[in-house]
């Protein structure tokens, strides 16, 4: 996934937007040297995409205890 610095991702839109469509290309907008978004195609929504994109993401160590504190908050309704 080649790098792109945002003022040239502006500059070029429309070139990327092209290589995005049909070359496939996958891009990683930095700005101010640090990685802040990526442009890729859209997805046509099979599962090996999303683990893909998963895959390219650093895990948040943060969610467990985000998610226990989620759940110690849900009441449940007995019927």
């Amino acid at each position: 996934m080649p790098d792109i610095s945002a003022t040239e991702a502006a500059r070029r839109f429309s070139d990327v937007l092209d290589s995005i469509e049909h070359d496939k290309a996958r891009y990683t907008i930095i700005r101010r040297g640090k990685a802040v978004a990526s442009l890729e195609p859209m997805s046509t929504g099979r599962g090996a995409d999303v683990k893909g994109m998963l895959r390219r993401h650093d895990a948040d160590k943060r969610w467990a205890a985000d998610l226990r504190e989620l759940r110690d908050l849900i009441e449940i309704d007995v019927r």
